[in-house]
């Protein structure tokens, strides 16, 4: 058996994977994406039993897991989970296809229609970046004045990510949001981060503290894993940010493909790269 992991970068989660690759004294290699071409003519990469796509990028992970299936090698995640959860909109559709309870959301396609969607869902709402992560480019607009400032900005500024308007209403959570991991259908922890500020990623200085599972959280979690393609359409490890509302009602806000998970381990006890190496095992046995 032979295994890989595709990532620019080797961040703190990568290292752990990496050891975590060592302790099972796996056969295992490191490919950068920067440093490889790939011809449409030929196998390459089709040697390994399973492949950990842990691209920074969007559009490597995109296009690199969709090679790699087109050549019968597992990619986890699945290019059917990447291709979702890279796209926002993508994954509301998803979510909301599932039945599952998501936050009010609507798209615009200039922004006039725009501040008609805002005015009709009533403010404060927020408005998103299409793809992105680590809570950049979020704006919770408060009124029709700073609408309009965002929204000329937004045009001015031109470019894919700004000419889509993709706004949810703005859900006043307990200074925390919820979030989970699955692989598979397996929960493998759940965190709260907390912050002063109402976007609690980790990375804009959210604390993680442990989080009790619950019935409900794990079922949502799971839901919202398969919601996007795991299981059914193939392999998958992501990441599903849940939000309490002030009724004490759950929402799924999010999903990532490629979650960062270094905060989270300070708040739980799971051994998080030591359960994705052996979802990646599981996932490799299952294809031989």
């Amino acid at each position: 058996m032979k295994l890989a992991l595709v990532c620019s970068r080797v961040r703190v989660e990568e290292k752990q994977i990496l050891a975590a690759l060592r302790e099972h004294g796996i056969d295992f290699d490191r490919i950068d994406p920067r440093h490889v071409s790939l011809d449409v003519g030929d196998n390459h990469l089709a040697e390994y039993d399973a492949v950990l796509v842990r691209c920074l990028s969007h559009s490597r992970a995109y296009y690199f897991s969709h090679w790699l299936e087109d050549r019968g090698v597992p990619a986890v995640s699945c290019h059917r989970v990447i291709s979702t959860c890279g796209d926002k909109l993508l994954t509301s559709a998803a979510l909301q296809a599932a039945g599952l309870p998501i936050p009010r959301t609507m798209v615009a396609f200039t922004p006039q229609a725009a501040l008609e969607a805002m005015e009709q869902m009533g403010y404060p709402v927020v408005i998103k970046p299409l793809s992105g992560s680590w809570g950049r480019l979020l704006a919770r607009i408060n009124d029709r004045d700073a609408a309009e400032a965002i929204l000329e900005h937004k045009a001015t500024l031109g470019g894919y990510q700004h000419g889509i308007a993709y706004l949810q209403e703005y859900v006043d959570k307990p200074g925390r949001d919820i979030r989970t991991m699955v692989a598979g259908d397996t929960l493998i922890y759940a965190v709260y981060r907390q912050a002063g500020h109402w976007i609690t990623n980790t990375a804009r200085g959210g604390e993680t503290l442990p989080c009790p599972v619950s019935p409900q959280i794990r079922d949502l979690s799971v839901g919202a894993a398969r919601a996007v393609g795991v299981g059914a359409k193939g392999p998958g490890i992501v990441a599903v940010d849940l939000m309490e509302t002030a009724g004490g009602r759950l929402l799924v806000n999010e999903v990532n493909h490629t979650p960062e998970f270094h905060g989270a381990q300070q708040a739980t006890e799971a051994d998080i790269a030591g359960a994705i190496v052996n979802y990646l095992l599981d996932v490799a046995k299952e294809g031989s």
